[in-house]
């Protein structure tokens, strides 16, 4: 039996509303909002985020991570590596990106499938991020939103068994960008439906019902990609599908997340699904891929945390301002302040566990965790005294409180002002962190915080990510 094993997600907490855009522009809303990446968030945070929840849901690691996305923070670059070292992931860990077509996370997901099938990896993770801008004053800029979602495939523990798949190409140009371009651009709205996306779409599921013997109504929930709401009723009109059997796109909530809108709507479906319930899943783009998974029993020991409609609540509205300057889509003054001394490779090499997955150490004869600066190795216990008696600690995946903070209204920053505090761990060990994701009249001593691993700053075309603190949920060192 192989299928999926567990699912995970990632929405950021912003939100801008469409109606903000509207009045900039003096056009017309299409109401709702869409999500938003954070200033120090893009494809490759937001994927992690998504692996990490993936990872923790199913309680085990992976030896195969595949990220699908149209925004790679790098043209020559495996973005997939990055994610696998913040992960934790095993050194022969297998790593691969999948781009240049919003159809990539079902193309990645068949390929893991196939690894699996074979015996080549025992748990793939497939994992599908976007950030895609839309030009100002465009549809795209209403309808396009940020997120990721991660499947892990596998043949142990299988909460949808895949019970079919079918598969077709079509170089039809519907959605684009070239190598100088920094918008989405698109063809004619009618020719794109009526000539490219529905009719390959109804082909892909023809063949997929004819290689499974089925029919669309035996299918409880159907998830496929559509590039809005109209597209997306259009497909189920086509279909002749019953309403109980669309999945919800979330468009009015997030907006069009690119490659990781199927497979979050894939996980929403399975929030709700039970044993015996069959999925149509689609993806779209140069082509289309069709699934027919089947709901096992294994769903009933999945806990009952909602994966994705928890994280709809808590937004954070944002200004259209903010979303300009956030998107580097307009210039902003630069910091008075003295520069920051240019990104070294080779102390980052030298760091790598400690920059990627927030390693520090643990006393081995006291258990006192701690964290050394970046650059220095611990050699005594600051607590029993013990000369290097140490073993590798991990923090990343810890919480902790508040214990102190303070507001920089000079800090550089592209969300001012600055906030940083002094975390205390469960577990024990304390780092200085940077704050992200809060609101400054809402951050408390005390409060509860969990890491979340951000992009900090470019330095010779280099992305330097590394870890802050963000709020979590209610938690406390006496728990």
């Amino acid at each position: 039996m192989v299928g999926i094993t567990s699912v995970g997600v990632y929405l950021p907490v912003y939100r801008l509303q469409r109606d903000e855009i509207a009045r900039m522009w003096a056009g017309r809303s299409a109401g709702g909002s869409r999500a938003v990446a954070g200033y120090d968030e893009d494809t490759v945070t937001m994927a992690l985020a998504a692996v990490l929840d993936c990872l923790a849901r199913g309680g085990q690691s992976a030896d195969g991570l595949s990220l699908a996305t149209t925004t790679a923070p790098y043209k020559e670059k495996q973005s997939a590596a990055i994610v696998a070292a913040a992960a934790d992931l095993p050194e022969a860990c297998h790593t691969a990106d999948f781009t240049g077509s919003l159809r990539a996370p079902a193309i990645a997901l068949k390929a893991a499938i196939d690894a699996v099938r074979a015996g080549s990896a025992k748990n793939v993770v497939v994992v599908a991020a976007d950030c895609r801008p839309g030009a100002a004053r465009g549809t795209l800029e209403q309808t396009l939103g940020d997120g990721a979602a991660a499947l892990a495939v596998g043949s142990e523990n299988v909460i949808a068994e895949l019970e079919g798949s079918y598969s077709i190409y079509n170089d039809f140009t519907d959605f684009w960008r070239t190598e100088t371009d920094t918008f989405v651009r698109s063809a004619e709205g009618r020719f794109i439906d009526e000539v490219g996306y529905l009719p390959t779409m109804q082909a892909v599921v023809a063949g997929l019902l004819k290689a499974c013997k089925l029919d669309v109504k035996d299918f409880t929930t159907v998830v496929y990609y559509a590039a809005d709401a109209r597209q997306h009723a259009a497909l189920a009109r086509r279909l002749k599908l019953d309403k109980s059997q669309v999945q919800d796109p979330l468009y009015g909530e997030i907006g069009n997340t690119g490659t990781a809108a199927a497979p979050l709507m894939l996980a929403a479906a399975l929030d709700t699904a039970k044993a015996g319930d069959r999925i149509l899943f689609i993806g779209y783009g140069d082509g289309a891929d069709a699934f027919s998974f089947r709901v096992t029993e294994e769903i009933k020991k999945v806990p009952q945390k909602p994966v994705i409609f928890g994280k709809l609540a808590g937004q954070t509205v944002i200004s259209y301002g903010q979303y300009l300057t956030w998107r580097n889509l307009v210039p902003v003054e630069a910091s008075t302040l003295p520069e920051r001394p240019p990104l070294s490779l080779q102390s980052r090499w030298r760091e790598r566990k400690a920059v990627a997955a927030l390693y520090g150490a643990r006393c081995k004869k006291c258990g006192t965790p701690q964290i050394s600066q970046i650059g220095q190795t611990a050699r005594v216990c600051v607590n029993c005294q013990a000369k290097d008696q140490f073993e590798p600690y991990k923090f990343s995946d810890k919480k902790g409180v508040l214990f102190s903070y303070a507001i920089d209204h000079l800090q550089p920053t592209l969300n001012p002002p600055g906030v940083n505090g002094v975390i205390d761990f469960e577990g024990g060990g304390r780092i200085i962190s940077e704050l992200t994701d809060c609101e400054v009249d809402k951050v408390k001593v005390g409060m509860a915080v969990e890491m979340t691993y951000r992009k900090m700053f470019a330095s010779r075309g280099i992305n330097n990510y590394f870890w802050k603190a963000k709020p979590a949920a209610d938690f406390s060192l006496e728990a």
